[in-house]
C-alpha cells in the first residue's frame, strides 16, 4: 500500500509548535543566564537561608512550651 509522501497539515503544525517552544525555552534560559550574571556575588559566604542558625538543639517554639513549665 502506498503512503502519502507529503507531510500532512497537522504534522506541519506540530513541528511548527515544537520549534516555537524550543525558541521560547532558549530565550528563557538566556534570560536566566543574564539575570544570574548580573546579580552581585555574595562575598561574605553566608547563606541567607541559614543565617543565624546555631548547630545543636534549637530552643523550643512558643507553642511547644507548656504553661506548667512557666
Amino acid at each position: 500500500m502506498a503512503r502519502n509522501a507529503r507531510p500532512t497539515a497537522a504534522k506541519r503544525e506540530r513541528e511548527k509548535n515544537l520549534a516555537e517552544k524550543r525558541k521560547e525555552k532558549a530565550a528563557r534560559r538566556q534570560d536566566v543566564k543574564q539575570r544570574k550574571a548580573s546579580e552581585p556575588r555574595r562575598t561574605d559566604g553566608v547563606d541567607p537561608d541559614i543565617a543565624g542558625i546555631t548547630p545543636g538543639p534549637q530552643p523550643l517554639a512558643d507553642w511547644q512550651i507548656d504553661e506548667a513549665e512557666e
